[in-house]
């Protein structure tokens, strides 16, 4: 697997998700405006990888700063946090970042080989914690399960194995025998592009399914197990995720069948104290009259395109992050985990 989001001789390198699988095209990123455009744009997506590019865009504003640096700093920042509104690890990577800036901006020389040292710890930290993650969510899953999974929750939406898909690769690593059914999840597809790519390229069996085809197939008992990642997950256990993730825990609760998320610690909100607060990105509606570049639709038809949906915490059997497995009552086990 390429990585996803890189630091190089002083410039960001992303691998374009918008192309994949049918074409492999890395972009350079020079400044912190292009890293957060690529952000937008959704060259890189997935809440963990969309920290990580935060991340190396600071280093890279404040390697390139002129001037008033407090000032540039707050620019460099406001800049990327205006850019995926939803996706929490955004704003702790930020957050992060920032307390390296406080410590080091009084010697801009220190500060910029600080800061791009963080953002490189923030990238490499985040595989680990993915491993975890698949570590100890893996004993949930039982060898010869049908698993369902919503968008991309892989390698290309974290720095590297992924969270509902490192849970599913750990699995495998552990001799399990696990099918994986791909929601193809509009209108971005990225359960189409993305999850049956990287599934493929790790040879794990991995079928296609339209987004309103998971009732039937749970109705007729092929599917085992749920597990999707989240963009943000509140204090009480409510997780916003890609839209679509809410129908599909309705339909499994009616089913009997598990609903697992997986994400990292950093993905939690804590002051967030439920899901209604959790602030829902709208994206434009060119994303829903065009199918592959494609339009389906008349260019005066209204949209309703919004990014995410939030899944009630009473949908969820388990929450799986880096330092545990989560269980209801998911308020009291998110409030430990700040002890």
């Amino acid at each position: 697997m390429y990585p996803v989001v890189e630091w190089k001789d002083d410039k960001v390198y992303m691998i374009d998700q918008r192309l994949l699988p049918m074409e492999e095209t890395f972009i350079e990123h020079t400044d912190y405006i292009q890293v957060a455009k690529s952000i937008k744009d959704m060259v890189v997506r997935g809440a963990p990888a969309i920290g990580v590019s935060a991340a190396m865009g600071i280093a890279l504003g404040v390697l390139k700063a002129e001037g008033d640096l407090e000032k540039e700093y707050k620019l460099i920042c406001d800049t990327l946090a205006a850019t995926r509104p939803t996706a929490v690890n955004l704003f702790w990577a930020i957050e992060r970042m920032t307390g390296i800036f406080n410590t080091y901006k009084h010697d801009l020389p220190v500060l910029k080989k600080k800061m791009i040292e963080e953002a490189v710890a923030i990238d490499h930290e985040d595989v680990e914690i993915n491993k975890n993650i698949g570590k100890n969510g893996q004993v949930l899953l039982k060898d010869g399960q049908n698993v369902l999974t919503h968008c991309n929750a892989g390698a290309l939406a974290t720095a590297g194995y992924g969270t509902a898909l490192g849970v599913i690769r750990a699995a495998v690593e552990n001799d399990k025998k696990i099918t994986v059914l791909a929601d193809e999840t509009r209108p971005y597809l990225q359960g189409a592009r993305l999850t049956v790519w990287e599934l493929q390229q790790d040879n794990i069996p991995v079928k296609l399914i339209t987004d309103n085809m998971a009732g039937y197939m749970m109705a007729k008992g092929l599917v085992d197990a749920v597990i999707v990642g989240a963009d943000r997950i509140a204090a009480n256990g409510d997780a916003a995720n890609k839209i679509g993730t809410y129908s599909v825990a309705i339909l499994a609760d009616y089913h009997n069948i598990p609903f697992y998320v997986a994400a990292p610690v950093s993905t939690i909100d804590f002051n967030c104290e439920h899901g209604d607060l959790i602030p829902i990105e709208e994206r434009s509606k060119e994303e829903v009259v065009h199918f592959m570049n494609q339009r389906i639709a008349r260019p005066e038809t209204e949209v309703y395109n919004p990014a995410f949906d939030v899944t009630p915490n009473h949908l969820i059997k388990a929450i799986i992050t880096e330092k545990k497995v989560l269980y209801p009552n998911f308020k009291e086990a998110i409030a430990a985990l700040r002890d």
